[in-house]
């Protein structure tokens, strides 16, 4: 597969991209997401990795199915927050008991209604796991803007500034269908601050893929359509299950 998330890259690296933009605004992992910004080795991310209790057993559970040693694999750490063909491999029934155990004793979205249908992917933990779909129905504004900044987006970009893009996007949305993905829409994100960058600058006409507020790295169109997949199997089975 043609990859923009570089090959080369350590699976360490790759976590970081992804994981620094909640860690930063202290939604998930340890304090000090500095420990994730480019200058730091292996040792201190993959010590920080671990802290992540959402994104930590789904890495472990993609690793042991494929029977790759470390979690922090490249293709493991991309599998989850971007996806692909590993995620089959990963039992459903497996994945959804971990969960429900790891979980039990916090509020959930609909953990407790998807069966043994768990996906090792980052969306599954969004709208399946995290507790914010539970609160659509009252009051859609803040949770959909909550799932839509952490869900893993794709888009092109339009063009770049010194430390912001506009990328061409779907947007979450909720209406009486459930949640689904509307037409493309401009978004801004930034891809540097104050001189620090989370991955290459992105050109014109790149895909990129976002989290929160940042742009984490340049896709291929394998990569965007493997991440478009998995965010529809997800938001599929949530319609379902939310009926």
């Amino acid at each position: 597969m043609t990859t923009h998330l570089p090959a080369s890259l350590h699976g360490w690296e790759l976590f970081a991209r992804f994981a620094f933009p909640p860690n930063e605004l202290g939604y998930c992992g340890p304090p000090d997401a500095s420990v994730l910004l480019p200058g730091h080795g292996c040792g201190d991310i993959a010590g920080h990795a671990q802290g992540f209790d959402g994104a930590w057993p789904y890495l472990e559970e993609i690793a042991a199915a494929a029977g790759i040693q470390d979690p922090l694999d490249a293709d493991v750490v991309r599998t989850y927050w971007v996806g692909g063909s590993l995620l089959d491999v990963v039992d459903p029934g497996t994945l959804t008991a971990r969960l429900r155990s790891l979980f039990a004793k916090q509020p959930t979205g609909v953990l407790d209604r998807v069966g043994a249908r768990g996906l090792a992917h980052h969306s599954f933990h969004v709208f399946v796991v995290y507790p914010w779909i539970r609160f659509l129905n009252a009051d859609p504004v803040t949770p959909l803007r909550i799932l839509q900044a952490c869900r893993i987006r794709w888009g092109t970009v339009d063009s770049v500034d010194d430390e912001h893009i506009v990328l061409t996007s779907r947007p979450l949305e909720f209406g009486n269908g459930g949640l689904r993905l509307g037409l493309p829409v401009p978004e801004t994100v930034r891809w540097r601050r104050d001189g620090v960058a989370l991955a290459p600058p992105p050109m014109p006409g790149d895909i990129v893929a976002a989290h929160w507020d940042w742009a984490c790295g340049r896709l291929s169109e394998n990569e965007a359509t493997a991440l478009s997949a998995a965010t529809a199997s997800t938001l599929e089975l949530v319609n379902e299950v939310r009926r």
